[in-house]
């Protein structure tokens, strides 16, 4: 007897963060990838890039990019966006930032307030990304 449920990876391309870490990069069932939330961290530390909010959207959206290219997608991929943001009021800085990273095909979003970030960041976005793979950005 055989069964069409899809296929579950847990991904981890340690581009970005430490394979140690209690979580898993990115899930891949079928053809969507849930990735977990993402920090403005410089890769491969624990440390948030100095600029506040504007270099600290800039390096969360350059940190998903990166997650999405080691496993076979791009930003083009993104369907749906989860932004945490420390401040509300700096929602218009952060929205200057994130729309540079994709070409006017925004992916649908839900944002909201948040008080502890972790690491003390000012925000953090986590993405559901759609499509079949293509060659990993190795």
């Amino acid at each position: 007897m055989t069964t069409n449920e899809p296929t579950i990876e847990f991904l981890n391309s340690r581009k970005v963060l430490s394979s140690t870490l209690p979580f898993s990069e990115a899930v891949r069932v079928g053809d969507l990838v849930f990735l977990s939330g993402q920090l403005g961290v410089a890769p491969g530390t624990l440390r948030l890039v100095d600029g506040g909010i504007r270099e600290e959207a800039r390096q969360t959206l350059e940190n998903i990019r990166s997650a999405l290219a080691a496993h076979g997608y791009s930003m083009s991929n993104v369907v749906k966006c989860t932004v945490m943001l420390a401040d509300m009021a700096e929602w218009a800085t952060f929205n200057e930032v994130y729309r540079t990273f994709f070409d006017g095909r925004f992916p649908a979003r839900s944002a909201f307030g948040t008080s502890g970030l972790a690491l003390g960041a000012r925000c953090e976005v986590e993405c559901i990304a759609a499509g079949p793979k293509s060659a990993p950005d190795f």
